[in-house]
């Protein structure tokens, strides 16, 4: 017959054993997730970079502006979908965020709203991203796309504002 303190013992190494298995079963998915993120974040920058050089290419074969007194009244511009097309238009009178990718219409939005500059990583989260490095730069990326097509400002490094435009009182209407 086994006494109760031995048969404790066993229970014990075998439950210490189950977890040691158990945390060598979490490193190694630890190590594998962590992989796949960073798979993902090159396929994100990957994608975002062909769009833009796409939207860049489609933008040079673009016709001349048309005449000032030509131009049709200011109206909402559907959002762009497709390859070859520009995601991120370059600001204009009478466009509004709507037209914009959703997650660019969500950072202008979130920068219209703050009460000052923000920078990418406040944005992160705001936005319904984990506050990864990746995440940040990839922010960081798209707050710099919106700076270059006049949506957004930058006037301290890594600060973002909401462009202001002459006579513009609001552009970032998503209607």
């Amino acid at each position: 017959m086994v006494s109760l303190p031995e048969e404790l013992q066993a229970r014990e190494a075998a439950a210490r054993q189950r977890v040691e298995e158990l945390q060598a079963e979490a490193a190694e998915l630890a190590i594998r997730l962590e992989r796949a993120r960073a798979d993902l974040s090159r396929l994100e920058i990957t994608r975002e970079t062909v769009m833009e050089v796409l939207a860049d290419l489609s933008a040079a074969d673009v016709a001349p502006e048309v005449e000032a007194h030509d131009a049709p009244e200011p109206r909402e511009t559907p959002a762009p979908h497709g390859i070859g097309v520009m995601a991120v238009p370059p600001w204009r009178e009478g466009l509004v965020a709507g037209v914009l990718p959703d997650v660019y219409r969500d950072i202008v939005e979130i920068v219209a709203d703050a009460p000052g500059p923000l920078q990418a990583k406040q944005i992160v989260p705001r936005i319904g991203l984990e506050a990864t490095t990746a995440k940040i730069e990839g922010t960081r990326g798209k707050l710099k796309r919106l700076v270059e097509r006049g949506w957004l400002d930058e006037d301290t490094p890594g600060r973002f504002t909401l462009a202001r435009h002459d006579g513009d009182a609001g552009h970032v209407n998503s209607r």
